[in-house]
C-alpha cells in the first residue's frame, strides 16, 4: 500500500491533478482489475445480503415512499429493476428506491475504522447502471471490488463525525469510483464525478442525532443517486470543483481539520489487488453495528443476571464511537423515550442491551415494535443502563491489527444486594474474527430467514444460484439479482400512500 498525504493548498499552488487525492482514488478505480477469487466470493456474499434486507423492508413506509417516486420516472430505457415491481426505471432512481430498501433496516455490511460506513450502500447504485448500460456480472464485479477498495481507504484515513459530517460523504466518492470502474472509463472522467459527488453528498450528522427521521435510510440512496449523475456529466465532458479535497475552500479546509488538515489515506499501487472488500463484516442483527456485540453480552448474561427486577443498574464500559454515537454520552433524552422512532431505538445500545436482556434474542421486527418499546419492565430497566467511555475499548477500537480490532464492551451489572455480575465481549459472533463468523451458509442463511413469506422457496433458489454465478453472468442474467416476490401484495400497499409530487 502507497500512503498518501493529503493537506490544504492555497489556490496559488495550482496542485497538478495527479497529486490530488480525487486523482488517485480515480486511479485506483480505472486501475482495479479481475478480482481474486476471495475478494470476489465476498461480493456474492454481499449482493446476497443486500437482497435479504431489501425484500424484508419492502412493506415499509419509506421504501414504499422512495419506490413510488422512481416508478414515476420510467423513460429512460433499457432502465433498471425496483426491488418489489416488475418495471425498470431511469438508473438513478433505481439507484435511489433501491438503496433506501438495502439501508432501512440497518441490517447490511460494516466498516468501522476511523469513521463508519456501509459500503454494501455502494452496490444499488452499481447494478443499477449495470443494467442500463447493458454490462456483465463481471462488469459489475469489478464496480464493486473498486468501490469498497475506494471507500474502506477514506473511512480509515478521514474521520468524518468528530466534525458532525455524514459518513456518507465518503459513499459518494466510492460509488463514483466503483462506477467509473464498472464502465471502464477514463481516470479524467472518473476523477471530476468523484469531487463531484463529494460536493454534492456533503451533511451534517444531524440525520443520525436526536429524533431520528427516517432520511437515515435515505441518505445513502442520496449518495448513489448523487454518484449516478456525477459520472453522467463526467462523461459528457464537464468539470467540477477542483480541487474538491485540498483546496482553500474545499473539503479539508471547511469542512473537517481546517488549513492545517494533514491526513494520510492508504491505497494499493499498481497491480496490488484490491482485498478491502475482505475487511469489511456483515451484521446478525438489525442494529447500529456497535450493538451487535452488546445483542450476543446481553445473550450470554440472561440467566445470570435474571430475575431482572433485581437489577439495580448497569453499565456498559465501551469505546469513545459507542459511548457518544449509541450510548448515554450522546446526551440526547430520545435514546430513553419508549414513543422514539425505530431509527432512534436502532440507535440507543441501552435500550438494545435491554430488550436482548429480557428477550434473549432479537428480532428486526419485533423488538422495535411500539408495544414492545412500551412496557413498564422494560423502560424500568432501560433506564438503569448508562455507558461510559473506557479509554482501553477505545484503543481496541482502533487497534491497526483488524484480527485485535474490537467494537464491543464490558458489562458491570449490580444487583439490589450488591452483587456485582460482570462479562465483556470483544466482537459480534458473527464477525470474522468472532464466535461464529459468517460465511457464505451464514449469508444463505440470514436470505432464506428474511424472504420467509415474502420470496417463494423457489424463487429463492433462483436467485441464490444467480448470485452465485456473478461473475459469469450476462446483461439479460443481472435480472435474476432481484429475488422475484409478490408484487401485487407490493402494489397494494403502494395504493395507501399519500400521493406527492411524481
Amino acid at each position: 500500500m502507497i500512503e498518501h498525504h493529503v493537506r490544504v493548498h492555497p489556490s496559488a499552488d495550482r496542485l497538478p491533478r495527479e497529486d490530488q487525492l480525487a486523482w488517485k482514488l480515480a486511479a485506483v478505480a480505472t486501475g482495479t482489475g479481475e478480482p481474486a477469487a476471495a475478494g470476489a466470493a465476498m461480493a456474492v456474499n454481499r449482493v446476497i445480503d443486500n437482497a435479504s434486507v431489501a425484500v424484508a423492508s419492502l412493506l415499509r413506509r419509506p421504501v414504499a415512499v422512495a419506490r413510488a417516486q422512481a416508478t414515476a420516472h420510467r423513460d429512460a430505457a433499457p432502465g433498471a429493476s425496483v426491488f418489489g415491481t416488475g418495471v425498470r426505471v431511469s438508473p438513478e432512481w433505481a439507484a435511489w428506491a433501491n438503496g433506501t430498501a438495502v439501508r432501512e433496516l440497518d441490517f447490511h455490511d460494516t466498516y468501522l475504522a476511523a469513521d463508519y460506513s456501509h459500503p454494501g450502500d455502494n452496490i444499488p447504485p452499481l447494478l443499477a447502471v449495470a443494467q442500463h448500460t447493458g454490462r456483465s456480472g463481471a462488469d459489475l464485479l469489478r464496480g464493486v471490488i473498486a468501490a469498497y477498495e475506494i471507500h474502506v481507504a477514506l473511512v480509515k484515513g478521514i474521520c468524518l463525525h468528530e466534525h458532525r459530517i455524514d459518513h456518507v460523504a465518503h459513499l459518494g466518492a466510492a460509488a463514483a469510483g466503483g462506477l467509473g470502474a464498472l464502465l471502464q472509463l477514463p481516470t479524467e472522467a472518473v476523477y471530476q464525478a468523484i469531487q463531484q459527488a463529494v460536493h454534492t453528498t456533503t451533511a451534517t450528522r444531524q440525520s443520525r442525532k436526536g429524533e431520528i427521521s427516517s432520511w437515515k435510510a435515505y441518505a445513502p440512496a442520496f449518495a448513489g443517486k448523487a454518484a449516478i449523475e456525477a459520472v453522467d456529466r463526467a462523461m459528457r465532458g464537464e468539470t467540477s470543483p477542483s480541487p474538491i479535497y485540498e483546496g482553500e475552500d474545499g473539503f479539508l479546509a471547511w469542512m473537517l481539520n481546517g488549513p492545517q488538515s494533514d491526513y494520510t489515506v492508504l491505497l494499493p499501487g499498481e497491480g496490488e489487488p484490491r482485498r478491502a472488500i475482505l475487511d469489511t463484516y456483515t451484521k446478525e442483527h438489525s442494529a447500529e453495528y456497535q450493538a451487535q456485540a452488546i445483542i450476543d453480552l446481553a445473550r450470554r448474561l440472561r440467566e445470570k443476571a435474571a430475575p431482572l427486577d433485581r437489577v439495580r443498574s448497569i453499565v456498559l464500559h465501551t469505546s469513545h464511537h459507542t459511548h457518544h454515537v449509541i450510548g448515554s454520552g450522546a446526551n440526547d433524552p430520545q435514546k430513553y423515550d419508549p414513543t422514539a422512532s425505530r431509527e432512534t431505538l436502532d440507535h440507543s445500545v441501552p435500550y438494545i442491551f435491554a430488550v436482548a436482556l429480557e428477550d434473549g434474542t432479537w428480532h428486526h421486527e419485533r423488538s422495535y415494535a411500539p408495544e414492545r418499546a412500551g412496557r413498564p419492565e422494560t423502560v424500568e430497566l432501560w433506564r438503569k443502563i448508562t455507558t461510559v467511555e473506557d479509554p482501553e475499548w477505545t484503543r481496541r477500537y482502533h487497534d491497526p491489527d483488524p484480527d485485535r480490532r474490537a467494537f464491543g464492551g464490558r458489562a458491570v451489572i449490580t444487583l439490589d444486594d450488591g452483587t456485582v455480575i460482570e462479562d465483556e465481549l470483544a466482537v459480534a459472533d458473527a464477525h470474522p474474527a468472532g464466535a461464529r463468523p459468517y460465511d457464505r451458509s451464514g449469508y444463505v442463511g440470514k436470505f432464506r430467514t428474511l424472504a420467509e413469506g415474502i420470496v417463494t422457496s423457489s424463487a429463492q433458489d433462483a436467485f441464490l444460484d444467480t448470485a452465485a454465478r456473478l461473475a459469469e453472468l450476462s446483461t439479460d442474467d443481472l435480472d435474476g439479482l432481484f429475488p422475484a416476490v409478490d408484487t401485487d401484495a407490493v402494489a397494494a400497499y403502494d395504493a395507501e400512500l399519500p400521493e406527492g409530487l411524481f
